[in-house]
Formats: C-alpha cells, structure tokens, sequence
C-alpha cells in the first residue's frame, strides 16, 4: 500500500490558536505524546521568533525520538544574501535536522506585503532552500498562498514550486493558507504540480470554509504523500487540517499507510486538549465522546444485532468506545444495552422500572444523556446493586456582606455515614454553591480520605423555562475528576441550591462508588 507521511504542527501553527500558550514544559510533553504516537515529523516552532522556542530546540540536542524534530522559519528576506540573514542563520544553527521554511508563491504577496520584484522572490527560495542544505540540512518549502497564487497566476505560481524543487527541496508543500479552496480545485492542482516537479508533494490546509480535511484527503489522492496538519484542528482562525479526522480516513477509507498506532489517536486527542488547557470536543468524528453514542432506541436495537448497522468503523480501531445513552426515547434496548455495560444483570422487571423512571425524570427537566454517573446511580440503586455510602442529614447556608460591598459564603452541613457516624462541620466558598461542595467534602473525607483529591471541574445551569423567570426550575450538571477520569452528574429543582446540592451528593456517591468497587475488584 502507497505510505503517507504524517507532519505535525500543532506544537506551531496550532500554538496560534486563540486562548493557547505552550508553556516549555506542555511543548515538550506534547512531543513526548506525537512521538509515541508514530508521527514522522514534528514541527517544534521557530527559534528565531522567541526564546521559549531557541530553549526548546537547544534542550533537544542530546535527545533522540523517532519523529524528526522540524524548525520553522522563512526564506531570507529582499536584498540580502542567505548567509547574511540572521534568522535562516538561527534554523542552520539549530539541533533540528530537519528545517521546514515558507515562501511566497501568490504574486500579490510578492508585490504588496513583501514589497519585492517576483524574481526576487525566486532568488529568495532558491537561496534559502541551497544555503540550508549546504549546513547539512533537510528542507521542506511550504508554498504560501500556493492555490490563491495559482488562481491569479498560475505560471508563477509553478514556477515558484519548480525552484523549490530544483534548489534541492525534499518537499514542496502546496499551502491553501486563507482555507478557502474547494475540494475540486485542490485535487487538480495537485495533480499537476506532482506531475511537474521532482520533489515530493505535500499538502497543508486551513479550516476556513470547513474543507480542510476533504482538501487534505483529495490531495493524497492526487499524488501528495506528506500532509500537514494538528492534532484535534487547532490552529489561527478557523483552524488547521484536522490529523485526528485525516490519518484514519487514510488508513480504513483509502488504504494509506502511516507510521502511527492508530488505536492511540483518542488518547492523544484527549492529552493535547487536556495539556493545552481545552475543553474536549465531543462531537469530533472518530475521537470525540460522542462519535459512537447511540440513544434513539431503534438505533441500539439494531446495533445490538451488528454494530455496522449504525458505525462506519469500529470504535476500538482509534481508541474510543461505544456510548449508550438513556433518554425518553430510549427503548427497552437501550437499558439493556446499557445495564450490560454497566455489568448489572437485566431483567424484564427492572428494565420496566428503569426506563418508565428515566421517562418520569427527564419529564421533570433531567438529562441523562450528558450525566452517565446519575444514570449509573440510579440503576444501580433500583437494581440493588448500591449501599448509599451517607446521608446528607442537613444544612444552612450563610450568604453576609462584608468591606466595599464583597458577599462572603459559608456552608454549615451535617453529614451521616453508612454505619451511624455523624459528622458536622463548616466551610467557606466563593459563592454558596463552592461553600456546599467545600463543606460537603470535608465532612466526608474524614469517612473517605481519597476524597480529597476529587475535584468539581465544570458546573453548568440551564434554565428550563424561561417564560417563568426566577420562579423556573433549572438543571445543573457537574464534572468532576479524580485526575485520571471525569464523570458528569445533575441535579434538577426550582431551587438552583437544591439542584447543585443533588448533583454534588450524586457526584460523591459516584466517586465513593467507583473507589470501592475499585477495591472489591484488586482483591
């Protein structure tokens, strides 16, 4: 099978994504993960461009990996020679082998942001590309505005690409940088550049019009055989081509190989977003929570007989799992599909009871589809597989203003263990939902000592009729985290306290739960 090589650069252009700074540390972890995971190259930043970078490639000397570490940066600027250009001196300098730099290829560019001639500009390629292979150097050109510049220009454009190729380039990479290239149009080009020049071909995208991977994939398809991209899309604007969406749609649609472990890809998702300080994405294709979450009822009949009928792949394949959710429109399928994983025994009895309560509650305003700990719960407790672990015996709040008009809170709570011990004890909180979760867990990790590394990570209220105002019932979900996994829990009442206050108790529950059961099976 024909081999596509995998060029990462989320650790660069997926840095410029809004609200993301890589501290030195999540660059080198985000490394460590692309490297285990099988990418071919690794593009680390521009050393040139900031000292966190030079620091990065410096501490790289001595280390070796799998994956070759790329340094960005850009052919020399007009009227200077190569060896003269301080930053194409820094990427000669570097411990990277591999130096990946941009050129222009629109002649707009050319003539209004560079403000030089379009010969110029083939000089500045070609000296580039032959005075970083001279320092012992691989070099990869990305040709900007490649298929803007082909659409205005399209000889120069070629012409742009040849020179590249010529001065030794080991690639020359067609960049769609405003994303906003159709799918066809990038499929053509590409063919005809791989068909005109010696070097290979590789492709970069950007997300702009949400084509990025079908461009991406199309340019394969075409001859390119090294595509560019980010873990999970991120990157400027839009985002980057999507190598969680591409490198699967290569290896199980179109039967390209790849150097990665395929069945790590959900794992490396989740570690760039939880190194990167982003939320999970859950509705991303292949990676996400919700790739293979199945609800309506019908649906999960028919999967139960033959996954195929409702998943394109296996979930297994990229490191994911099949979801069951539990809704009003869920059947009796559903419940059983989910007791099975669940590994509670189902019954005609208990699925009746399961599934006419789900429907009574989430009549009320509860969700079970984004809260699996309160579902897990619940069937448990009806199904008698679960020892209410405490009793949550009472409570006040205390809400006082304080200097400058500041409200402080503080919760009072009084809590009863499994086997009649009482614990009554008080803490503050910014807020009175933060005082509750406080209070509650410090009365119950004098039971539950492993408590206190359980952490409330999101909090969410949803009003569920807003023609009522502030006489409406709400629905809170919570997700919390013991540092390895979260699980989401909800509460549901006219009172906002009251709600949170059944989420928490349920998130503890869940957690006391998972602990024991934990136990129960190492023995």
């Amino acid at each position: 099978m024909p081999r596509v090589y995998i060029y990462d650069t989320t650790l660069r252009d997926g840095a410029q994504t809004e609200g993301i700074s890589f501290s030195l540390k999540d660059k080198q972890e985000i490394l460590d993960s692309l490297d285990e995971f099988g990418a071919d190259f690794v593009e680390c930043g521009m050393p040139a461009s900031n000292p966190k970078d030079a620091e990065l490639f410096e501490s790289l000397r001595e280390s070796t990996t799998g994956a070759k570490v790329v340094a960005f940066g850009s052919t020399r600027r007009p009227g200077i020679r190569a060896e003269d250009d301080p930053q194409l001196n820094v990427l000669a300098e570097s411990s990277a082998d591999t130096v990946c730099i941009f050129g222009k290829a629109w002649d707009f560019h050319v003539t209004d942001a560079l403000n030089t001639t379009l010969e110029e500009n083939l000089r500045m390629i070609d000296d580039s590309i032959r005075f970083l292979i001279s320092r012992g150097k691989e070099v990869i050109f990305d040709a900007e505005h490649f298929f803007d510049g082909y659409a205005d220009n399209p000889e120069y454009t070629m012409e742009v690409a040849k020179t590249a190729s010529d001065a030794g380039a080991a690639w020359v990479v067609l960049c769609d940088t405003n994303g906003g290239t159709l799918v066809e149009a990038v499929s053509e080009i590409t063919a005809e550049v791989v068909g005109s020049i010696d070097a290979a071909v590789g492709i970069h995208c950007h997300n702009d019009s949400d084509l990025a991977v079908a461009c991406s994939l199309a340019a394969v398809k075409s001859g390119a055989n090294m595509v560019q991209g980010t873990v999970n899309g991120l990157g400027e604007r839009c985002g980057n081509a999507n190598l969680c969406s591409i490198i699967p749609s290569l290896m199980l649609k179109m039967g390209y190989e790849t150097g990665v472990g395929l069945d790590g890809l959900t794992h490396l998702s989740k570690k760039i977003s939880e190194v990167a300080n982003t939320r999970n994405i859950p509705h991303l294709p292949y990676v996400g929570d919700k790739a293979f979450a199945h609800k309506g009822g019908m649906h999960v009949s028919a999967l139960r007989k033959n996954p195929r009928t409702y998943e394109h792949i296996a979930p297994e394949t990229v490191g994911n799992i099949r979801r069951v959710l539990v809704s009003e429109v869920s059947g009796r399928a559903s419940i059983e599909e989910k007791m099975k994983i669940l590994g509670i025994p189902a019954t005609d009895k208990n699925i009746d009871s399961i599934l006419s309560t789900v429907k009574d509650m989430e009549s009320q305003g509860y969700q079970f589809d984004g809260a699996d700990a309160s579902f897990e719960l619940m069937v448990r407790k009806s199904s008698g597989d679960f020892d209410d672990p405490f009793d949550l015996a009472g409570f006040r709040l205390f809400i006082d203003e304080v200097g400058d008009k500041k409200l402080t809170s503080e919760a009072s709570i009084k809590v009863v263990d499994r086997f009649g011990n009482i614990e009554h004890t008080a803490s503050d909180g910014n807020g009175p939902v933060d005082a509750l979760d406080s209070a509650l867990r410090k009365a119950l990790t004098k039971f539950y000592p492993f408590l206190s590394g359980i952490k409330l990570v999101d909090y969410k209220v949803r009003v569920l009729d807003e023609k009522a105002a502030t006489a409406a019932p709400v629905r809170v979900l919570i997700t919390s985290s013991d540092g390895k996994d979260n699980w989401t829990t909800i509460g549901v009442s006219d009172n906002v306290i009251e709600a949170s206050l059944i989420a928490l108790s349920d998130s503890i529950e869940f957690a006391i739960f998972r602990n024991e059961a934990g136990k129960k099976g190492s023995q």
